[in-house]
């Protein structure tokens, strides 16, 4: 009874969902792996088939051409208006191949000149992701705006610290609790307490604050989900004729010099978050807890605002099936 209980839930939420245009707000370490450039392709085409509004694309991978990778993204997309929040992060983060912002902005073509256009003219000029967050959601409906977070918990946790300003007499929080519906992440390890998913290590005091704190519903696409359903190397070597360039590819290519099968972690997140319909299994409420070392636990309870996600062997083709037509798909 509980699981025919989460199934219908999981069915009223995807038919509430796709009765109305979604705000969307996507929060992602683009450079760490090239699942975010795949996610992010998705987003864009959801939006040009007007079933979301991209708000903003936050940034929480630190450095120059993060942002400028997604300036390029957002004009070969024919998004150029789509703001761009900066991230703090001083530090360095651990990529595990090359990192594809830098090469795809760096690209030429035969005459020297840069291969794909960018838009923006001063990136300086651009706000820290707090603030270009409390900018719009103070202008947003209450309880309209979905933020997908597929990187760190830094500016998040940042969010909910921010004191009043021009934008809003409110806290953080209570601009997140009054204008957020929910909070879609990529983060943890629901099958295993040993394992320290690389999202939530990068930043555990913000993820646990996240979690701890966090005033609406969390849904989170757990490590394990991602890895079950891999976007296949064939599709990016054969399925993009259509055009002598893209971005995305060139991403993939860059990270991966050698192309393999890649999990597609942050893609599932982005799919439930605008498109679940009966992909997933929705887990009962409960709540998710955070520990010191980078653990991920998950415990049920009645009245909880955390769930997480899991799909059937049978689920996981469907979605698949879905990813590959949904990224060769011309823009």
């Amino acid at each position: 009874m509980k699981r025919i209980a989460v199934i219908l839930f999981g069915l009223g939420l995807a038919l509430g969902l796709q009765a109305r245009r979604q705000n969307v707000i996507f929060e992602t370490d683009m450079g760490n792996d090239v699942d975010d450039a795949l996610a992010i392709d998705m987003l864009y085409k959801f939006a040009k088939d007007g079933d979301i509004r991209l708000m903003a694309v936050m940034l929480n991978k630190e450095g120059q051409f993060p942002p400028r990778f997604i300036d390029l993204l957002n004009t070969w997309y024919g998004q150029r208006r789509i703001p761009i929040g900066l991230s703090h992060r001083a530090d360095q983060s651990i990529v595990a191949g090359s990192n594809y912002t830098q090469v795809v902005c760096e690209e030429t073509d035969a005459t020297g000149k840069p291969l794909y256009k960018r838009t923006l003219k001063d990136y300086g000029k651009l706000l820290p992701a707090p603030k270009l967050y409390r900018k719009l959601l103070a202008r947003a409906k209450d309880h309209s705006v979905t933020i997908v977070s597929v990187g760190f918990s830094t500016n998040l946790a940042l969010l909910l610290d921010t004191p009043a300003d021009e934008y809003s007499p409110l806290t953080g929080r209570q601009l997140v609790e009054r204008k957020v519906e929910r909070l879609v992440t990529m983060a943890g390890h629901m099958q295993d307490a040993k394992f320290h998913e690389y999202n939530v290590v990068n930043d555990i005091p913000a993820c646990q604050r996240v979690y701890n704190d966090w005033p609406t519903e969390i849904y989170t696409s757990p490590f394990e989900l991602g890895l079950q359903i891999k976007y296949p190397a064939s599709s990016i070597l054969n399925d993009f004729g259509w055009t002598d360039h893209h971005p995305i590819v060139d991403a993939y290519k860059a990270y991966l010099p050698k192309i393999e099968d890649r999990p597609t972690w942050d893609l599932t997140a982005v799919l439930f978050a605008v498109d679940p319909r009966d992909f997933f299994q929705v887990s009962e409420p409960g709540r998710i807890t955070i520990t010191d070392e980078g653990s991920s636990l998950y415990r049920a309870e009645p009245g909880g605002r955390h769930y997480y996600l899991s799909v059937s062997p049978q689920q996981a083709s469907r979605i698949l099936d879905y990813f590959v037509q949904k990224i060769t798909k011309k823009p």
